[in-house]
């Protein structure tokens, strides 16, 4: 997926023995009111957590896991590609500021560089085929002058899209037609400076696009129908995806390339299939699937895999759909949202993040004395979801039970909490009030923010918050009564 996030390993900090062999996770940071990464990172540690990707090099998380003992997968974004394609400079300069410093001055275990995410993605139209290759040789070059290569690898994250196979069967599986030449291009590279093949694979995704996809298919429980290539049989998609792709390494000379399986997960929200119950299931199936080191037939050994994601992000574009918000195992705030056992600790539940420091107990509903024939009403919902986020809302959601004057409130609140609880951010002209009780109704949370956090600028950030507020509020006012 194109999704960005942070990937992290799960390895047991306790004198325990290893269920798990390389199981990781993604920490995504598009989010309005991102925890401390002091915060995050000691909620990692506390999970048994030794492996983080980042999806660009933010520097108060690198600076955060430099505190750690955590492994970490340095990203750099795809609108950074052509830059980096074209001057061999440029990407030395990267590898100066985002590795070489955070290396030696803040001690960061930094492992890889993920030179874009997902670039060859159809949906980009090629916009990336040209710049990806010449910048992950770029950095390979900065990173050997630099002295880092033999600590810090490279990989190209890409999407499941890039392999597939004619027959159906992952026995035909090879590199797709339009770009083979430069897969086997980009895999040649990574073998001969020992990097990885990473993809992200989306079983969820496949139930998303295709309604008639089996639904068991997607986990695993044993329960699916068989898929049959040459006596093998594949009971899940992970598998038979996955080895599809070791066919098509196979058939191209590197069928022994180590394999990273960037992003692995399910949302909880957003869609009907994106639900608690789902994501339970599939999480810890997977984490079942692969424990004790098994993989998949065609490669039984330990799979190396990260969950997807750590944490919401609600500031996500949901061009591909409403779920995008939603995929974390813990809320934005660091609430695990179900059990589950990563296999790295004793414990079969997740650890919390400690001493989140949230808003006033408040929310902005919708007034009583207001009525749903207010013409404002369509105005003021649409501009409130369009500037915070409504996700939740829907069919098969966590809040699709809502009656309109709760899907209102949603609406207001959702937009009030991301603003701080501004004043001037609860003044949607005779609809909207502040209220100092609970809304949140059944699996519907009407969210309370956390403080926000600013870095080494708080007193800055704060002042303009607050004047973006004031416009905020004129806004408002204005777009409502038109």
């Amino acid at each position: 997926m194109g999704w960005c996030c942070l990937i992290f390993g799960l390895v047991s900090l306790l004198p325990v023995v290893y269920l798990v062999d390389g199981i990781g996770a993604n920490w995504g940071t598009q989010t309005t009111h991102p925890l401390p990464p002091d915060t995050v990172v000691r909620m990692l540690v506390e999970n048994g957590i030794q492996k983080v990707k980042l999806f660009d090099a933010n520097y108060d998380a690198l600076r955060a896991l430099g505190k750690s003992r955590i492994e970490v997968m340095v990203g750099i974004p795809n609108d950074m590609l052509a830059t980096l394609a074209s001057s061999v400079k440029a990407a030395e300069k990267w590898v100066a500021k985002n590795i070489s410093t955070h290396l030696s001055t803040d001690n960061v275990n930094i492992r890889y560089v993920a030179v874009g995410n997902e670039p060859f993605l159809q949906t980009y139209n090629g916009t990336f085929l040209g710049v990806t290759f010449p910048a992950l040789q770029n950095i390979q070059s900065a990173l050997i002058k630099a002295g880092h290569s033999n600590q810090v690898k490279v990989t190209v994250p890409q999407n499941a899209d890039v392999y597939g196979s004619a027959s159906g069967l992952p026995s035909g599986g090879d590199f797709r037609a339009d770009i083979h030449d430069l897969m086997v291009g980009i895999v040649k590279f990574l073998s001969d400076n020992g990097g990885s093949f990473t993809v992200n694979i989306y079983p969820f995704i496949s139930l998303y696009t295709d309604p008639s996809f089996p639904v068991e298919y997607a986990f695993f429980d044993g329960n699916a129908s068989p898929l049959n290539d040459g006596g093998t049989n594949y009971y899940n998609m992970f598998d038979a995806n996955y080895d599809t792709l070791v066919y098509a390494l196979e058939k191209n000379g590197y069928g022994n390339l180590p394999i990273i399986v960037g992003e692995i997960g399910w949302p909880t929200d957003g869609d009907q299939n994106g639900n608690v119950q789902y994501a339970r299931r599939f999480s810890q199936g997977f984490m079942n699937h692969i424990s004790g080191g098994k993989g998949t037939p065609k490669r039984p050994e330990p799979v190396d895999a990260y969950l997807f994601s750590l944490i919401d992000e609600d500031a996500k574009s949901i061009d591909p759909g409403n779920f995008e918000r939603h995929w974390g195992i813990f809320t934005f705030d660091g609430i695990p949202k179900y059990p589950l056992s990563l296999g790295t600790t004793n414990s079969s539940v997740l650890v919390p993040a400690k001493n989140v420091h949230y808003l006033e107990r408040k929310w902005c509903v919708m007034k009583p004395s207001a009525r749903l024939d207010d013409l404002g009403i369509a105005n003021s919902v649409s501009y409130a979801c369009a500037l915070a986020d409504c996700t939740s809302l829907g069919y098969g959601t966590s809040c699709g039970n809502l009656d309109a004057r709760g899907n209102i409130s949603y609406a207001f609140n959702s937009y009030f909490q991301q603003n701080n609880q501004l004043d001037s951010a609860c003044k949607f002209p005779n609809l909207s009030m502040i209220a100092k009780s609970d809304p949140s109704v059944g699996s519907c949370r009407f969210e309370i923010m956390i403080e926000p956090y600013y870095g080494g600028a708080g007193a800055v950030n704060d002042l303009s918050q607050k004047m973006l507020g004031l416009i905020t509020g004129l806004v408002i006012y204005f777009v409502t009564i038109v």
